[in-house]
């Protein structure tokens, strides 16, 4: 089996995270397989056993499942300043592109060739989500039961309304409770098995002291986090007011982080109904703009919520410049989204590896993983209607109720694009970039021509 790699210094270990950072394109999947790729198969710190599991922690959580999975990791390697560094390395390169590109989108986002870019990129966004779905779905759904499960997640949060908290804690419960009476129906399912004759890895398969519960120390450090999260939110209550915009993002994302489970897609789905349709701070379009950037940048696909963050804020600006409202929204929506990842972490991480060989949790994980495909599908249909029509009401059908398009705003060049990234995704099975890039450079064409 040979012998375990030397484990790494923290200098060492930044430096590495640097790199998964910068190297952190295509959403969860990619990301987490870049992670997967340099920490397990080549450098060797943890074992494939011990990844799988954190990622399976992780997936429970609310939030970005890919930024929690590598603040884990660096926790489990270097305690809370491995944690930190993983994590807030993971998400800088994103932020500072992100908002480089809402600055652009705000001054010169009406300039033809920036329409068309994004005129672009809605249609490859598209096939991405779609191919994110049904990858999931054929890891997940391996059984009668877990295809049910997803089913039922879309109908009740497509055409019930249903709070999708409520969806994810339903799926959970289910899964749970059906492995604890012994069925199979979501065994197997997640993230992957775990691989018998591991080579030896630089942390081994023994719980770090860190890593150990304590009642006193898990609850210290919560308390720390909780308040290092939450105070910049009261700063701006104090400073600017409850109603001004500002606070109002505070305090809408510091609840979204802490309701919104089943990863970033799912995420994004909650937040595309609220701040879309709900407060009506941004468009659809503008939404599947965001993601366009969040695609296209290194970081969490999450990121998107900082360019919701930017735009909310640069409309309301109040007394302030409104490119200074924009950023100050930015980093506000930026901080509340991801500053409770460290406290699920640092403070639960302790519990979940004590957790590590429970076949109930694991159920639980392949119950939410099963009612997230059906999410995102919802998320898919939401995207495909605002992509391709201009008009989009609902129709009613009893108790149920679907976003429902007006057939005569079809817009056929969104189509055509649309038509392309799938064929390039699923036909030609072009990475993400390439399909990204050909969309967003014909997207241009169009409408530097005037055709779009």
């Amino acid at each position: 089996m040979g012998e375990p790699p030397r484990f790494p210094t923290l200098a060492e270990a930044a430096r590495v995270w640097a790199r998964v950072a910068a190297l952190s394109f295509g959403g969860p999947a990619g990301q987490i397989a870049v992670m997967h790729r340099i920490v397990v198969e080549e450098k060797r710190w943890v074992s494939e056993r011990r990844f799988l599991h954190a990622l399976n922690a992780c997936t429970l959580l609310p939030g970005p499942e890919a930024m929690e999975l590598a603040t884990y990791v660096g926790w489990l390697m270097h305690r809370v300043k491995g944690g930190l560094i993983a994590g807030l390395l993971f998400v800088a390169p994103g932020a500072l592109a992100i908002w480089a590109l809402s600055m652009i989108y705000v001054i010169w986002g009406k300039l033809p060739l920036v329409e068309g870019l994004f005129f672009g990129l809605k249609a490859a966004v598209l096939a991405i989500v779609l191919e994110a779905a049904l990858r999931i779905g054929r890891r997940a759904l391996r059984s009668g039961g877990a295809r049910a499960l997803a089913v039922a997640a879309f109908v009740a949060v497509a055409a019930l309304g249903a709070p999708f908290p409520a969806v994810v804690a339903g799926a959970a419960l289910i899964g749970y409770g059906a492995t604890r009476m012994g069925s199979a129906a979501f065994a197997g399912a997640g993230h992957g098995a775990t691989t018998a004759d591991e080579a030896p890895t630089a942390l081994g398969e023994g719980t770090p002291d860190h890593a150990r519960p304590s009642a006193r120390r898990d609850l210290a450090i919560a308390a720390i986090c909780i308040v290092a999260w939450l105070a910049p939110v009261a700063a701006l209550a104090l400073w600017r007011g409850g109603e001004d915009r500002l606070t109002q993002l505070g305090v809408f994302f510091s609840k979204m982080a802490v309701v919104t489970f089943g990863g970033a897609y799912a995420v994004l789905a909650y937040v595309g109904d609220v701040a879309a349709q709900s407060y009506g701070w941004i468009t659809p379009g503008e939404m599947l703009d965001g993601l366009g950037m969040a695609e296209t940048t290194p970081g969490p696909l999450i990121m998107v919520l900082q360019f919701v963050g930017f735009l909310a804020a640069h409309r309301a600006p109040g007394d302030l410049d409104p490119l200074v409202a924009g950023t100050l929204g930015a980093a506000i929506a930026t901080w509340t989204t991801f500053a409770p990842c460290f406290l699920w972490i640092f403070a639960g991480g302790p519990w979940f590896e004590r957790l590590r060989a429970s076949r109930p949790l694991a159920g639980a994980l392949a119950g939410v993983t099963a009612a997230v495909v059906g999410v995102i599908l919802n998320l898919a249909l939401w995207f495909a209607l605002h992509t391709l029509f201009a008009a989009v009401g609902r129709a009613r059908l009893g108790p149920l109720a679907l976003d429902w398009p007006a057939w005569s705003s079809l817009n056929p060049w969104a189509a055509a694009l649309t038509a392309l990234a799938l064929a390039l995704t699923f036909g030609a099975r072009l990475g993400m970039g390439a399909t990204l890039a050909i969309c967003a450079a014909l997207g241009v064409g169009l409408r530097m021509g005037g055709w779009a």
